[in-house]
């Protein structure tokens, strides 16, 4: 049987990079390469399936529709090659990521699925860290982080993973004594429980139920959106929060004030810095987590 011919690797690894990093000029950083250099091996990748890859104008190159095609065939089955090297090899080392995350985000969608990663990738380990300003740190101490923001800083690659309400959530001995409508004067006497990366949600929710000027008793603010589901069930306050928290948490002691849909300024994002898209454990976790759909 004839030994079927390979496409030039080197070739094939610029113009993957090239479409991942979305730059030639990234591209030929990253394999130290000059731009001319990076377009002479796509241009040896062109030439070999007989397409034309991208289009060249003063000096930016985009993608045709041959290209895109190209790509969605080809960069599964580099990673499936990927993957079958780390399955045969034991010269490996442990693929290690340090991912920045919220907590609540952690203990209801991210961790429940992990198992399905490690499956998928067994090399591949995870450093946790739930600490402050994790979309400040990535890049720095952190290789992606997932946060909730109204949008991420321009500089990083960015994925939305949801789009969200705002519900206000209380212990269902407090919805009761509220009451079934919304009663300024009754709210004012309530605390309000806010999280410190949802500023915004308690001005939204008030706007969309004509409260403009409510000012309640008190404001107690957390960083835990665990610990707030918890103090809401405990009857000490009104947590300000994302229906989805709520669905999550399936606490039958919880309730939704009033059923009224808000929509919320904020969303879950997955930051990176776009070059990071290169190193295998932030690309494995990226293309899993927009597959799965947390």
């Amino acid at each position: 049987m004839a030994t079927r011919r390979l496409p030039p690797l080197r070739a094939l690894e610029a113009f993957v990079r090239t479409v991942r990093l979305g730059s030639a000029r990234a591209a030929a950083d990253e394999l130290g390469l000059s731009p001319s250099a990076l377009s002479r091996r796509i241009g040896n990748l062109e030439e070999f399936v007989g397409k034309k890859l991208f289009t060249r104008a003063r000096q930016a190159m985009q993608l045709t529709d041959d290209g895109h095609a190209f790509y969605e065939a080809v960069n599964p089955q580099l990673e499936a090659l990927a993957r079958a090297v780390e399955s045969q090899s034991e010269n490996l080392s442990v693929l290690r990521l340090h991912l920045g995350v919220l907590p609540l985000f952690g203990s209801q969608r991210l961790f429940p699925r992990l198992g399905e990663l490690r499956a998928r990738h067994p090399l591949l380990h995870i450093d946790i860290d739930t600490g402050p300003h994790l979309e400040d740190r990535v890049g720095d101490t952190l290789d992606a982080a997932i946060i909730l923001s109204r949008g991420p800083a321009s500089g990083l690659h960015a994925v939305r993973l949801d789009f969200n309400m705002v519900h206000a959530i209380a212990s269902k001995e407090v919805a009761e004594k509220i009451g079934s409508e919304p009663d300024q004067a009754l709210l004012e006497k309530q605390t309000f429980l806010i999280h410190n990366e949802l500023p915004e949600s308690f001005r939204a929710w008030k706007d969309a139920l004509s409260l403009h000027d409510l000012e309640p008793t008190a404001i107690d603010h957390f960083d835990s959106g665990q610990l707030m589901l918890e103090a809401a069930a405990q009857g000490l306050g009104i947590a300000i929060m994302h229906d989805d928290h709520l669905r999550r948490a399936r606490d039958n002691r919880l309730t939704d004030l009033y059923g009224v849909d808000v929509e919320s300024p904020y969303s879950y994002w997955f930051v990176c810095k776009p070059t990071a898209l290169e190193e295998r454990p932030v690309r494995l976790f990226h293309d899993w987590l927009v597959k799965a759909g947390l």
